[in-house]
């Protein structure tokens, strides 16, 4: 028998919920076979099967969460039961944490040099999962025992138990823990006990408003992450916003020329790849705008290439997936990468690795029928541009008033990093780009 423990696929990764599961006890699975879907805080992310044999059982239920490093499925390969470690000797007074388990290297993840041991987290109470806390004493002298006996110690009385996550789920759902009776070990309390308080009726939910009127979500996984992350930044970058409104008549009709062209026959061609390389052409104009502030260094760093991000709603919250070196594709590669991008995001697939070390960011707030907003930068990045949408407007042309094809841009960016004069530069430039096309062949 092998057990698989949830692995860290993330950057310091603590828990992950399960959200489906695709096989079932009884099922004949493969080596590097998909056995489950699981959303951390960044992404819903496929694992796949580290050992081939017969799934013996799993041991976690979908929409369940799970802490890194404990074993969510078993698979009999033939070889037995799983090893039981051996007891610790009584006389030893320190107790001892055992290293990770390295698990073998799978498709689209592996172990990651120097990460062989974590850091354990604290925490205030037992948990369900791992054995109570104990105290070691000498046992009292007595002809027949001589050796020391583990005690377990009592909570004072008062205390209430339960994990850090569990503490932070409660005060997120206004239940107050001090009027729980946990069913856990020793009486801690649970994530199920949270949950019930907040679905019971009962007295215990007294400090959660509901009713006919309104509904509770938990906040967790990607919206949560997303959520944290925009608080960071809002509060720790000085955001400043300008906007800017542009005649897109020229990029509209370069769309409709480029999607005849045999070169786009098989990819999406949209305004947002137009507005993509406008971006892209003003970043090395500029590059002070596709650059980070290192607090900890007290340095500026920039960026020598540019990962576009693109904002994408999705139904667990708002994820900014990248094009990695999106600096050096062709017109062509950038459309359909961008494609890629998109659909992925859109399917609920992007990977964890796709939303990280981005530099410079898009929002197409346009395709909801939306003209300018103030975006929020994307954490690590110094600038975040809104494209509205376009609609037909009265505009002036050699004095005279025609319709035109309008929509508003709005530049966010870190004003620690980027002046008024070096914004306006960059906002300006992109949306002389967009008003006439031809300029990205002349400055790119």
């Amino acid at each position: 028998m092998k057990e698989f423990k949830l692995p860290d696929v993330g950057e310091g990764l603590l828990e992950a919920e399960i959200v489906r599961w695709h096989v079932k006890p009884g099922d004949p699975v493969k080596v590097n076979q998909i056995i489950v879907e699981i959303e951390t805080a960044k992404a819903v992310v496929e694992l796949p099967s580290p050992y081939e044999g017969v799934i013996a059982s799993l041991l976690a239920e979908e929409g369940q969460t799970v802490d890194v490093g404990k074993p969510i499925i078993v698979v009999d390969d033939g070889s037995g039961p799983p090893a039981t470690p051996p007891a610790a000797p009584a006389e030893d007074m320190v107790p001892t944490i055992p290293k990770p388990e390295r698990q073998p290297v799978l498709v689209g993840y592996g172990v990651k040099p120097g990460a062989a041991t974590r850091r354990p987290r604290k925490s205030t109470a037992p948990a369900a999962e791992q054995p109570p806390v104990v105290e070691v004493r000498p046992a009292p002298v007595a002809p027949v025992a001589s050796v020391a006996q583990p005690v377990v110690q009592d909570a004072p009385r008062g205390t209430v138990l339960a994990k850090p996550p569990v503490r932070k789920l409660a005060k997120d759902l206004g239940v107050d823990l001090g009027t729980l009776t946990g069913t856990g070990p020793n009486g801690t309390i649970t994530r199920e006990d949270v949950h019930a308080a907040v679905a019971s009726p009962g007295p215990v939910t007294a400090t959660v408003a509901r009713g006919p009127d309104e509904e509770r979500i938990p906040i967790k996984g990607v919206r949560r992450a997303t959520a944290q992350a925009m608080v960071t930044s809002a509060f720790t970058a000085p955001h400043v916003t300008e906007f800017l409104q542009v005649d897109v008549t020229g990029t509209m009709e370069a769309v409709r020329r480029l999607r005849q062209l045999a070169d786009f026959a098989e990819v999406k061609v949209s305004p947002l790849l137009l507005v993509a390389k406008a971006v892209l052409v003003a970043a090395r104009r500029y590059p002070m705008v596709n650059s980070s502030w290192d607090e900890a260094n007290q340095e500026i760093v920039v960026k020598h290439r540019v990962n576009l991000g693109i904002a994408a709603a999705t139904p667990r919250g708002l994820i900014v997936p990248n094009v990695k070196d999106a600096h050096a594709l062709s017109l062509p590669d950038l459309a359909r990468a961008l494609g890629a991008l998109v659909e992925t995001a859109r399917a609920g697939r992007t990977q964890p690795a796709e939303m990280s070390g981005g530099t410079v960011t898009i929002t197409n707030v346009g395709v909801f029928g939306v003209d300018a907003g103030t975006p929020i930068i994307n954490p690590g990045e110094s600038a975040i541009l809104a494209f509205g949408q376009i609609r037909d407007l009265p505009w002036v042309v050699d004095g005279q008033i025609v319709p035109r094809k309008v929509c508003t841009l709005a530049l966010s960016f870190d004003h620690r990093i980027v002046d008024g004069e070096l914004g306006s530069l960059f906002l300006r430039d992109v949306g002389a780009m967009l008003e006439d096309p031809l300029r990205m062949l002349a400055w790119g």
